[in-house]
């Protein structure tokens, strides 16, 4: 019997790529192989010369078709099968192989806002909801909205095999979040961008649209972020290696930030739970810090760290492999 293979890859939108998708009926027992799709379309390729290939990197079952259907994560190559300059993906194979005796895993926090005509879910028209507070983990038909697109999210993710390890309501209201984690780079990645795919396709059939956008509001409300949790083995057994990579973060914190997400200005200015974009710092329990070191890690002496400079829209095959270079560079040292 026939299944459907849905092709998912990442495209060349600036300054975020967006994700396109597309269905290939393959007859039961074929793998999904390299297909090809029109880059003039997406920003990959001039139109005189318009070929792109998509190769399969990552498959899980389809939660949403259901019996045999797959998605299908593919990573985009030139026609000589070179990755595209587009590809973040291979550089951060590159760089998870290279240093795989550390045994690096993340877990990425992937904060977003449903949007209904235009305005945060839940929001009045032609108005504002009460001030922040109640709204972050809250409960109630007058604090939450969306509740019903996360949990059909959700149930779509485990039913996928992905790694996801959580959802909570978030500080703005119609704001959400969940991670997935913790796993090594690429897969990490992977798994992220299928779950953004499910939630923007999950959330069509309530009418609902989704954005990553760091600060979908302007104002005072809080911005949207994809805090990384990362440890290597070392780190996860002592404590001089987790103030090493901490260090090691602050001697690239230009290069991290600048890519880190479109727009990452405007959400880290130092309110709303954030450090300054401009300035690197690092504390135990600090959330306005660049990267915070949990409290239990303090206590334990050992465990991970939370860089939380990353913004939602971040590409997260660039931000773990800026993480694991600097760190995993330094603690080779």
């Amino acid at each position: 019997m026939a299944y459907r293979a849905e092709y998912i890859w990442i495209d060349g939108t600036e300054p975020t790529p967006l994700l396109r998708s597309k269905t290939k009926v393959l007859e039961d027992g074929d793998t999904p192989g390299i297909w090809g799709f029109d880059g003039s379309s997406t920003n990959q390729a001039p139109g005189k010369n318009s070929d792109c290939v998509i190769r399969p990197v990552f498959e899980c079952p389809d939660p949403i078709r259901g019996g045999n259907d797959k998605l299908v994560l593919c990573e985009v190559l030139l026609t000589d099968m070179t990755p595209h300059p587009t590809n973040t993906r291979a550089a951060c194979a590159a760089v998870g192989e290279k240093y795989a005796d550390q045994e690096p895993i993340f877990g990425i926090e992937q904060e977003y806002t449903f949007l209904k005509e235009g305005r945060p879910l839940g929001w009045p028209s032609g108005g504002f909801p009460g001030p922040q507070g109640p709204y972050y983990c809250g409960v109630g038909a007058d604090e939450i909205w969306g509740r019903d697109i996360v949990e059909a999210h959700t149930t779509a993710c485990m039913e996928a095999g992905l790694h996801i390890s959580g959802t909570n309501a978030e500080v703005m209201m119609g704001q959400w979040e969940f991670q997935i984690g913790p796993i090594g780079p690429p897969q990490v990645g992977d798994e992220m961008y299928i779950a953004r795919w499910l939630l923007y396709r999950i959330a069509e059939d309530f009418d609902v649209a989704v954005t990553i956008d760091p600060k979908p509001m302007p104002g005072d409300w809080n911005g949207a972020g994809a805090h990384t949790n990362f440890s290597t083995k070392a780190m996860r057994e002592g404590w001089d290696p987790i103030i090493t990579a901490c260090e090691a973060l602050g001697t690239k914190a230009e290069e991290h930030i600048t890519n880190y997400g479109a727009g990452v200005e405007r959400r880290l200015t130092g309110l709303h739970e954030t450090a300054p974009w401009t300035e690197y710092s690092y504390g135990v329990s600090d959330r306005g810090a660049s990267v915070r070191i949990p409290w239990q890690v303090g206590q334990d002496q050992k465990g991970y760290i939370e860089d939380r400079r990353p913004n939602s829209n971040c590409d997260p095959y660039t931000v773990t492999r800026l993480i694991v270079e600097t760190c995993c560079s330094a603690l080779a040292e």
